[in-house]
Parts: structure tokens; sequence; C-alpha cells
């Protein structure tokens, strides 16, 4: 059953010139939410659940200059990077929706093109089921790709940095919040959220 599209999250971001996946006819989109788009996906869908992607992990891997920083001082951003697993979510969109959603996560996330979408195969772990999804994976040839920083390198740009979407610290904090929520292990972003917060005062 269709569902009726609510207003984009960020309807002044442009639309981004670039191929739709190869969608079949009447076939419903998972797609994977390893950051924010678990928790604010952003459009309406028919579901959320557990998902685990293997190959990539969920890493501070972008510098991010514009939603939580700028191009004099960016700040940094979760990317899917390559190596290892990522627990997420699984979003599905209804198959009439298909067109509207993808226009609207790729304004939201390749506003820049660091990102990359991705047909991946992820399991849907409450039910043991592999779909394709559709994911966002970190272009490691672009600018603004920085790799694996070290945990205090890390807290300091965070801790410096702010963009449209807010300060930096913030996304880390709701991240980490979610995270938890969610009960997904993810020890390290702890270690640099008590970094970042010194590092502020």
């Amino acid at each position: 059953m269709a569902v009726t599209p609510r207003p984009l999250l960020e309807p002044d971001l442009p639309p981004v010139d670039y191929p739709l996946p190869d969608f079949r006819p009447g076939e419903d989109l998972w797609v994977f939410g390893y950051g924010s788009l678990m928790w604010r996906p952003g459009f309406d869908h028919l579901g959320i659940e557990p998902a685990l992607l293997r190959g990539y992990h969920r890493a501070f891997c972008v510098r991010s200059v514009v939603h939580r920083g700028t191009r004099a001082r960016p700040g940094l951003v979760l990317g899917l990077d390559n190596g290892g697993a990522c627990r997420g979510r699984a979003i599905r969109v209804a198959a009439p929706d298909r067109e509207y959603v993808v226009d609207y996560l790729y304004r939201r996330e390749m506003v820049t093109s660091v990102y990359r979408p991705r047909i991946v195969r992820v399991r849907l772990t409450a039910r043991d089921e592999t779909v394709p999804a559709l994911a966002f994976v970190v272009d490691r040839r672009h600018e603004q790709y920085c790799g694996k920083l070290a945990l205090d390198e890390a807290a300091a740009v965070i801790a410096a940095a702010s963009g449209r979407g807010g300060p930096n610290v913030e996304y880390l904090r709701s991240t980490i919040t979610h995270l938890d929520e969610l009960g997904i292990a993810e020890g390290p972003l702890h270690r640099i959220l008590a970094l970042a917060e010194t590092a502020k005062g």
C-alpha cells in the first residue's frame, strides 16, 4: 500500500544528478541506516528492522562542511567505510514511493558527493532473511574522507565545529544516545564524547 510522502527535511538542498538504483517493478525498497537515518529517516516507510551489513563498518571518517561544520572549520560525521561489519536498521519503503525517497536521500546524503549509493546485501536479524538495500558508502577518493583519526584528534575536531545542523558535539551526543537505546554498542564513540566535552570545558 502506497504511503503519502511528507515534506522534505532539507527542501532547499538541490537535486543530485546521479543514476537511480535498478528498481524491479513493484518491489519495495530497503534502505540501510547506520547513523541518523536509523532514528530520523525523514520519509514515510512501512517499517524499520534491525539489520547487519558485512564488509563495512561505521566510522567518523568524513569531514563535514555543511551539516556539522564549514569549509573554514570542518566537523566530523559518520560514514560507512571498508571492512568489518555494521549493525544498523533496514527501512522498508513502499514501491510507489521509491523514486521520491531516493531523490530525498540523494539530496540529504550526497550534497557534497562524499558518499556513493550502493545496493548491498543486509541480513534482517529478527527473521534471518537477507535482502538488497540501498546504502551510502564513503568515497575514499573524496577530499572530505579522512580515514581513521586518533580518538583525541577526532574529539578536538568535533568540539570546535558547527554547521547548518548545529554543533558537531550535539550530533555525536545524539548518535550515542540513540545507539544506546537501540542496544548497539560503540565504545569508542563514548570515549570521543568524553574527550570532546572536556575540550569544550
